[in-house]
């Protein structure tokens, strides 16, 4: 594994967890599109929701508690709440191979969801739907996903605490780490209202930039400063994503492994977790490798594998301009 302050190199990716497959589907009317992370032989699955502004679907059904042990897909999505219907795309998808839940009369394919918002990024009335969703799984492959610009990164944005006019481009990222033959890997894609920070050396990536755009201005010591936040208008940020492993593990386990990603995100952006952002992860357990490390190393795995992703998200990204004129420039921009 490579440090996350580089995209040179080898840092993984989610698809190295034997048993996952991950499919893009990106938008070429306006930036925008979904992601897929297949499941074809049933993972166990948890979620953990630590943003005030989340976009879900069937998440309830993943607490320890509750009936379904194992979910067939995730569905990640541009489109704001509109971006949900991708998911059932992929629900069709899944039936027609006849993978999903068994309820007798046939299968039930299980497909938990969540959305970001990117409707400030060229004409809102386009979006993710059920065509996309099933696009993305026809995309599908145990490849190294494509980051940056792509699937539901494709219009993320990052950094808009100082108005969208400040911000900078985001995208998705991926990394994995391995460990005596068990690896945890992450796919994150990150439209924060915050900067994206190295984990590593704590600097700004990618965020808010100063009044002339053309630096990066730090929103944490910016706020510290004094200086007041734009007007926000809830839930138009979010960082959403899935961290999965080929340990075995429970879905009690599961559900702590989603909340420990939340530390790499925690360690990767500033501010995180806001009352404008709908941050949501996913975990999934193959069980491939049959064994399992612990959760004490599985955990710091599952932050360290996001917090990569999550800088991965910001470095791949590239430059855009809308047709509205909206510019969105890019990590590399502002070195």
């Amino acid at each position: 594994m490579t440090s996350s302050n580089t995209l040179a190199g080898d840092a993984g990716s989610i698809t190295r967890v034997a048993g996952i497959e991950v499919g893009h589907f990106t938008e070429t009317r306006r930036p925008t599109g979904c992601t897929v992370i297949i499941t074809r032989e049933g993972a166990v699955a948890g979620v953990d929701v630590r943003g005030a502004a989340p976009g879900t679907r069937e998440t309830d059904l993943l607490h320890p508690s509750n009936l379904v042990d194992q979910v067939h897909a995730i569905m990640l999505a541009g489109g704001s709440a509109w971006g949900l219907d991708a998911a059932t795309g992929a629900v069709r998808w899944l039936e027609e191979r006849g993978i999903g839940f068994d309820v007798a009369v046939g299968r039930l394919p299980i497909v938990p969801a969540a959305v970001l918002f990117d409707l400030l990024v060229g004409d809102m009335r386009v979006r993710p739907d059920a065509a996309a969703g099933y696009a993305a799984c026809e995309a599908a492959s145990t490849a190294d996903p494509a980051e940056g610009n792509v699937g539901a990164g494709t219009g993320a944005a990052l950094g808009k605490i100082f108005g969208i006019q400040r911000a900078m481009k985001g995208g998705i990222g991926t990394a994995s780490v391995t460990v005596d033959g068990v690896t945890v890997g992450a796919l994150i894609a990150c439209n924060a209202l915050g900067d994206v920070i190295d984990p590593d050396t704590a600097q700004v990536i990618a965020g808010a930039r100063t009044d002339d755009g053309l630096r990066l201005r730090d929103t944490r010591r910016a706020l510290l400063r004094g200086d007041p936040p734009q007007p926000l208008l809830a839930g138009t940020n979010t960082t959403i994503g899935v961290v999965a492993t080929d340990a075995v593990i429970t879905k009690v386990q599961a559900h702590r492994l989603a909340v420990a990603a939340h530390d790499g995100l925690a360690r990767s952006i500033n501010p995180v977790h806001t009352m404008s952002d709908g941050d949501t992860l996913f975990s999934l357990g193959t069980g491939r490798s049959g064994k399992s490390l612990g959760m004490m190393v599985l955990a710091t795995m599952a932050a360290e594998a996001t917090a990569i992703a999550t800088a991965r998200a910001a470095r791949a990204a590239q430059a855009i301009t809308t047709a509205e004129g909206l510019y969105l420039p890019a990590a590399a921009d502002l070195r």
